[in-house]
């Protein structure tokens, strides 16, 4: 029962490290693959550098992107730091052109 008693605020550390860190970054870590795997062409996205643009090309772990008429540039899928979802922005334009 002592030792037990000796234990516990290790274990009550542990359970708070898990619960305050460890969970949530899990989450985050597990939301961020899912929205690595569901890009696909067309979507507009911003690179963890901060670069817009459209998906004009996809493999298993590269992005071509399209920055303008005339630029493409190749990026590893990881750099993907959020996709623009581009239904929001046109009814976004709609709603402002009315």
């Amino acid at each position: 029962m002592q030792n037990l008693v000796q234990f516990l605020p290790l274990i009550l550390i542990f359970a708070v490290f898990y619960f305050l860190l460890i969970r949530p970054q899990q989450k985050r870590q597990k939301e961020r693959n899912a929205m690595l795997s569901s890009v696909k062409k067309g979507d507009k996205i911003i690179t963890i550098g901060g670069l817009h643009g459209t998906i004009t090309d996809l493999t298993d772990d590269r992005v071509t992107l399209k920055v303008n008429d005339t630029t493409r540039l190749i990026f590893e899928r990881s750099a993907i730091n959020s996709v623009v979802n581009s239904e929001e922005e046109e009814s976004d334009d709609k709603k402002s052109g009315e």
